[in-house]
């Protein structure tokens, strides 16, 4: 078989279209530029004697007109590859593109039914719904999802494992076809092979799963932390705020690199640290829901204690587990104490240090956007009614200060989360990450740059996609911004 081009049977006439749109924006970018330069301002809107309305259009707005229509005509012919890739009936007629394209079907369906269903339904849907009336969130939400469900998706969308060598195919360039008699498997290797014969392509696809898959919950639990001793530290001040302060400034001024060096060393591992701190730091969601359903139901003390039984027998549960494993023998005896038929799951020990570490890093600084929201918006008149009423201080700082923070804390989260994959891209990269086979994305940019001057395929696609998904978040959290500043 002959290796598959970039764009196939569309390329022809959609390429140049694109390569046009990209010269007519770049043009327009600069003429813009001049023309800002040299003291030209876009056109005003001019009420007439009649009180009609004449748009007075300037020579800036021509240069912004033509940028528009750049990027339209860019969107559309991405669009044209997309349908192309689904309904071209061969791979060659496809192309790399299309191919991936047709491999994503099931990811641009569930990114049309998401869109539709939150466009229709955006007015009842509070401060998510709003997102939608930007257009630089509904960009960066498209960014996030598309990672999301390509995660969710992985088995359909990717065409070989992520660990599947075929040792014909070591640095193999984009489109190549597989040496005859691997009968059953996909025929190409669209983005090209890797050092050991790995399919770049579906690596990539699986390693946003496991991007996702510790990213978002580390962040939620650095919240959790955060949250938990923010509040009382801003609300209840004196020396409770002094020293919990200078704690979160203790952990900002350790090195991040030095820890996670620490973290992995033998010694360390095997004296149980980061088992240690995992015990200190996975306990803040059960106490922070604990306090949470208490302060709310304290008059109702039926529902509390329901709820306070669900909290602690759950949450404790999981707990043990997340700390314990009964069948590592190198492990501190307390860590092995719990029944290992009670033990729902474990966490291998690189992935623990990993989430133990993004936890430590982030929460100091949750800790102190906490705490600064909490001294602002304690002084509400609100604050002060609930006070009148004889509302207990959890019950202020749960249920009346932590809602009216949600803005920018959400905000927040969602740029951590970005913050988060940089991290774990950096710890792949250096080799401390999760285990070294793993297609996480910073595993495999290190092992792609070895080659990148001679065989830069491996190596680009993970590193543009953690680009895309951390953009994607970044712009989320703008448009998430902007919608709750309107409120």
């Amino acid at each position: 078989m002959e290796p598959l081009t970039w764009s196939g049977a569309l390329g022809a006439f959609l390429n140049p279209l694109m390569l046009a749109a990209v010269a007519v924006f770049i043009l327009g970018f600069f003429a813009n530029l001049a023309l800002t330069l040299a003291g030209q301002r876009a056109g005003e809107i001019v009420v007439n004697p009649d009180n009609t309305l004449t748009e007075i259009k300037t020579p800036v707005d021509y240069a912004l007109n033509a940028m528009r229509y750049a990027v339209l005509l860019f969107v559309v012919c991405c669009l044209g590859y997309i349908i192309g890739g689904i309904a071209l009936p061969t791979l060659e007629a496809k192309g790399i593109i299309g191919a991936m394209a047709a491999r994503l079907t099931p990811v641009w369906i569930a990114l049309v039914v998401t869109f539709a269903l939150s466009i229709t339904f955006k007015r009842r849907l509070g401060l998510y719904g709003k997102l939608f009336d930007s257009p630089i969130g509904m960009i960066g939400f498209g960014l996030v999802m598309f990672w999301i469900f390509s995660s969710v998706f992985a088995g359909m969308v990717a065409t070989h494992g992520p660990i599947d060598v075929i040792s014909q195919m070591r640095n193999e360039v984009p489109g190549s076809p597989l040496p005859t008699g691997e009968d059953g498997l996909y025929p190409y290797y669209l983005l090209g092979g890797d050092n050991l014969g790995r399919d770049v392509f579906s690596r990539m696809i699986f390693g946003g799963q496991e991007v996702l898959k510790i990213t978002p919950v580390a962040t939620l639990f650095a919240f959790m932390v955060g949250i938990t001793l923010g509040l009382p530290a801003g609300y209840f001040g004196g020396k409770l705020d002094t020293l919990l302060t200078f704690i979160a400034n203790l952990a900002l001024a350790f090195p991040v690199i030095l820890l996670f060096f620490l973290l992995v060393t033998p010694e360390i591992v095997a004296a149980g640290v980061p088992q240690y701190m995992s015990m200190v730091l996975f306990i803040f969601p059960i106490l922070f829901f604990a306090v949470l359903f208490n302060s709310r139901f304290s008059i109702q003390p039926m529902k509390r204690n329901i709820l306070l039984a669900l909290v602690l027998s759950i949450g404790g549960i999981g707990y043990m587990s997340l700390i314990s494993d009964a069948s590592d023998p190198d492990l501190p005896l307390i860590f092995r104490l719990w029944p290992e038929w009670l033990d729902l799951f474990d966490i291998q020990g690189n992935i623990l240090i990993v989430f133990v570490s993004v936890v430590f890093v982030n929460s100091p600084t949750v800790f102190r956007i906490v705490r600064g929201l909490v001294l602002d918006i304690k002084t509400r008149d609100y604050v002060a009614a609930s006070t009148t009423r004889g509302e207990g201080p959890w019950y202020i700082m749960l249920w009346e200060i932590l809602p009216n923070a949600r803005g920018p804390l959400i905000v927040d989260f969602c740029l951590r989360i970005g913050y988060t994959t940089i991290l774990l891209g950096t710890l792949g990269f250096f080799g401390l990450g999760v285990s070294p086979e793993s297609p996480d994305w910073g595993s495999t940019i290190n092992e792609g740059r070895r080659l990148l001057t001679i065989y830069p395929h491996p190596a680009l696609p993970p590193a543009l996609a953690l680009m895309s998904l951390v953009l994607g978040l970044n712009l989320l959290a703008d448009g998430l911004r902007e919608e709750s500043l309107k409120d």
